[in-house]
């Protein structure tokens, strides 16, 4: 399955590219807004799953001596997976949207996923070691971590492979490598 997005709305429409041959034009109709629109098959418009090789070396680099750590999110119906970079300080987590700015936007087609859902602070104890922090934006569904649904104004400390569920998106969570 590949994924395209609606050039007005970034709502990302799914077809079996195996179907269809290099150099054949495609015309679909957003099941968000309705916008009719087309594609070209080729290499430029769609996006392919990257190399799993690939991904590897971008965690490595998000969670290395350089890194602050990294967010691997795992979209279930198209197996679709981002690896997000953190940066020190607070981190607002959400769903990639037109006009929303957030520090890490998720592409997704999962509605349950607020534009604004959570925000992940990464900063340092008195030691100087990291530490990961994970709260509600407040968001409609809810911040779930280990399958524990986070209360009103709670603060839960993240460890290294915490799952992390926002509306119908899965996420592990990857701290750095380094102490300090």
């Amino acid at each position: 399955m590949k994924r395209v997005p609606c050039p007005k709305c970034q709502h990302l429409n799914a077809f079996d590219e195996t179907r269809y041959t290099a150099g054949q034009t495609l015309v679909f109709v957003c099941e968000e807004c309705k916008k009719q629109f087309s594609i070209r098959i080729g290499t430029g418009k769609l996006r392919s799953k990257p190399q799993e090789e690939d991904w590897s070396e971008v965690e490595r680099a998000a969670v290395g001596s350089d890194g602050w750590g990294c967010l691997i999110v795992i979209e279930n119906v198209f197996a679709y997976k981002q690896v997000l970079p953190l940066r020190e300080g607070d981190n607002l987590i959400g769903r990639k949207d037109l006009g929303t700015s957030i520090d890490l936007p998720i592409e997704t087609s999962d509605r349950s996923m607020d534009r604004k859902h959570c925000h992940l602070l990464v900063s340092r104890d008195k030691q100087g070691r990291l530490r990961y922090t994970l709260r509600d934006f407040p968001s409609i569904t809810g911040t779930f971590l280990q399958n524990r649904l986070l209360g009103d104004k709670e603060q839960a400390l993240l460890h290294d492979g915490d799952v992390i569920t926002l509306g119908a998106t899965s996420l592990i969570f990857r701290s750095a490598r380094r102490n300090g």
